[in-house]
């Protein structure tokens, strides 16, 4: 079967999902291709962390005020999708406070320190699952449960071959993670998504509440969410395997449980494993995809898709819908490589 045509979103994360939003909210046709099996954005924390994120990568000026103003379309964004958004303080604790101190201040970022620990009112957080299930449901019937393989010209459009048929599409979005380039992209485009690096990273859902915001430091971070709490989270690049390791959880619960301050507690955990993609400056690919009319990119946000989530999706449809780029375009666009 073939449908009709309209704007295709390759991959139902953070990325493709945002993306699919906004242009469903901008009157356009979209369908979302996914193959429904659980993704990265899943394996998260939620968090909308611009002032801790910045200070933790030693970001630079520009860095700072492109994650400020992926914070700050988050708001009227969740309240459109129906998305809890929670705006609790965040917390470093540890040695190096007046370090992360510093260089928050000096990127602009609010920050109170006292002794070893850390406030910063600037950070947000969602939570994963309730805001995948938000858009997917604003979404309804657009979200289609299968695998592209390929894409093909096809008059002014494109042609998406998936394993259950075909779609006619004005436009492809692919937000497609970590994984391998679709067939039938430009050789251009197919050597950036090669490029794209991918990073391993574990969390643990814990079965009660540990803290009642973010606290972060040393070698983990715990954050509360419904079920009880998150603690993560690893980073382990140029591995793909979503096996949970029990080691590598572990030595996450035992510097959880430092940053905490509080003896080590039997805890019912469940250990998660996600895999995401980070491009070469550690900043998202979102616009045109080069050497093909009509394929756009949302992709390798890194550590960074749920805090630039609503901001990628707004860049690439600016891209789709041919309107004048938002100034974070720039820094965001696929031809930077």
């Amino acid at each position: 079967m073939t449908s009709s045509s309209s704007i295709v979103v390759v991959g139902a994360g953070v990325l493709g999902l945002c993306t699919a939003f906004e242009l469903l909210r901008r009157g356009r046709s979209v369908v979302v291709v996914d193959p429904g099996e659980a993704n990265a954005s899943a394996a998260a924390a939620g968090m909308i962390a611009p002032a801790m994120e910045a200070a933790i990568d030693g970001a630079t000026p520009d860095q700072a005020d492109l994650f400020r103003a992926g914070r700050d379309l988050w708001p009227e964004f969740a309240q459109a999708a129906g998305i809890a958004l929670f705006r609790r303080p965040a917390e470093w604790r540890g040695a190096a406070a007046a370090d992360m101190a510093a260089r928050m201040q000096a990127l602009g970022f609010d920050a109170r320190q006292d002794g070893d620990r850390l406030i910063t009112h600037e950070d947000y957080q969602v939570e994963p699952a309730q805001a995948l299930a938000a858009m997917r449901a604003a979404l309804g019937g657009r979200i289609v449960t299968g695998r592209v393989e390929s894409v093909a010209r096809d008059g002014d459009g494109w042609r998406v071959n998936t394993s259950d048929g075909a779609f006619e599409a004005s436009a492809v979005v692919l937000a497609t993670g970590a994984d391998a380039a679709v067939a039938g992209l430009a050789e251009a485009a197919h050597r950036l998504i090669a490029a794209i690096q991918p990073i391993r990273g574990q969390i643990g859902v814990a079965s009660r509440a540990l803290a009642p915001h973010v606290v972060r430091g040393p070698g983990a971070y715990v954050a509360p969410m419904a079920t009880g709490a998150v603690v993560g989270a690893t980073m382990e690049p140029g591995r793909r395997d979503i096996r949970p390791d029990a080691e590598a959880g572990a030595r996450l619960l035992d510097a959880a449980w430092r940053v905490l301050g509080q003896p080590p507690e039997p805890l019912d955990i469940d250990w998660r494993v996600g895999v995401r993609g980070a491009s070469a400056d550690g900043l998202p690919m979102a616009g045109a995809a080069p050497g093909g009319q009509g394929i756009f990119m949302a992709l390798a946000p890194r550590r960074n898709g749920w805090l630039l989530g609503p901001l990628v999706g707004g860049v690439v449809a600016d891209a789709i819908e041919g309107r004048a780029a938002s100034p974070h375009a720039r820094p965001l666009d696929p031809a930077r490589f």
